[in-house]
């Protein structure tokens, strides 16, 4: 995979001499006419779905260094198959690192992987930034400070808007919960006990899953018979197509919040059934291209001329290439603000100043902003329903602060 999918693969050897040692040591990964970036991406295994992410990175920084590159220098972008298993992303990262020497890791995928990784990066050092995951643990500045969370809402937030606005329809509803057993998952529920606080026990009903469990209808047919009226499904696409089609199945029909990292229509809504998924809810911070209210949206447009160009073969209805478009955008930003100083210290700094980058892709009034104290650069959302055929938004934009 590392052979396919990594790109502007350059000769370093004849410009390495070009830098002072001691400014080669200060700035790894960085040449005269290089900026070398890694991460892992789930390219195989249980998830292999979201290597669309990796995917469309890759495809953003070959256009980027059509046009230029970045200062002059070229984006070589390693993307690495760790098949989403945390081992495997430590193994695949410490060859970035100690065998690549990369500058920084880029949006490598899942919450317990960045978790994995975490400790090693900062021994050495090494930036982790626009993490894939939204996991809220990653703006704990005491112990990831070398970490932003990726250019999406984060998972804890997201729960406490379903929360909120379920209780708001409902001010004595009850609570069931889908969540994968792990850090993923129990965001979700820490953003539900934050707004339902010493009533969380008594009003939710809970039940995992793990990655590898073929099925989850059992915990759907559990959660029914407690007799909650809101589900929340903090699941991946593959688990969250089955629990909405295991709850049509079963003649259930609860007010239905599906992860916003769940939403696609051919991955998730179509394997459901189109009509079993009818009146779920979730939310959006990017644009739908397939969206009719974005048909004539000039960011749209470009980003749909970025994928027939760049990356052909992939999927204009799955909206991981969306989020690739716009981290790999973000992360362009922040180089771009480094000028030609790359080091490490640097590389941080601007990655933490970030004031009201706006991203084509992006919401209408959503706007990236970091500081030194504030490592969430997105913290708002709008709701959405599904139609039966497309997701329609609503409302204004919520943060889940």
């Amino acid at each position: 995979m590392r052979s396919k999918w990594t790109i502007a693969v350059l000769c370093a050897a004849g410009v390495s001499a070009w830098w002072p040692s001691g400014h080669a040591a200060e700035m790894r990964g960085v040449t005269k006419t290089e900026i070398k970036i890694g991460q892992t991406m789930p390219y195989s295994g249980p998830v292999s779905a979201f290597g669309a992410l990796g995917k469309g990175e890759v495809a953003y920084f070959k256009m980027i260094n059509e046009r230029g590159g970045i200062g002059g220098r070229q984006i070589n972008l390693i993307s690495l198959d760790d098949s989403y298993a945390p081992p495997k992303s430590v193994e695949q990262t410490r060859r970035l690192v100690e065998s690549d020497e990369v500058a920084l890791i880029f949006s490598s995928i899942g919450t317990a992987h960045n978790t994995a990784i975490a400790k090693y990066l900062q021994s050495k050092n090494v930036p982790q930034l626009f993490v894939g995951s939204g996991a809220s643990k990653f703006a704990d500045i005491a112990q990831y400070p070398q970490a932003t969370l990726g250019v999406q809402a984060p998972f804890r937030y997201e729960a406490r808007l379903y929360a909120r606005y379920a209780l708001a329809k409902n001010p004595n509803a009850k609570f069931a919960v889908l969540s994968q057993n792990d850090d993923f998952g129990r965001d979700y529920v820490a953003g539900l006990k934050d707004v339902l606080g010493e009533r969380y026990d008594e009003r939710v009903t809970g039940a995992t899953y793990e990655i590898q469990d073929p099925t989850i209808d059992s915990q759907i047919v559990k959660l029914k018979a407690s007799g909650a009226d809101v589900l929340v499904l903090a699941a991946t696409p593959k688990f969250a197509a089955q629990a909405i089609r295991k709850a049509h199945e079963i003649s259930w029909k609860p007010m239905t919040f599906v992860s916003n990292v769940s939403v696609w229509i051919n991955s998730v809504m179509k394997p459901a059934g189109l009509e079993a998924g009818v009146g779920v809810l979730s939310t959006a911070y990017v644009k739908d291209p397939d969206d009719p209210a974005w048909k004539d949206d000039p960011g749209v447009k470009a980003w749909r001329e970025f994928m027939a160009k760049y990356a052909p073969d992939g999927d204009v209805h799955d909206a991981n290439y969306v989020n690739a478009y716009n981290s790999a955008m973000a992360l362009e930003a922040v180089l771009k603000a480094c000028g030609d100083d790359l080091s490490t210290e640097n590389i941080l700094k601007q990655a933490f100043a970030i004031k009201n980058l706006e991203l084509p892709m992006l919401l209408p009034g959503i706007r990236i902003n970091t500081s030194p104290t504030d490592h969430i650069p997105v913290d708002q959302m709008q709701f959405m329903r599904f139609t039966g055929s497309q997701w329609e938004r609503f409302g204004d934009l919520q943060s889940g602060e």
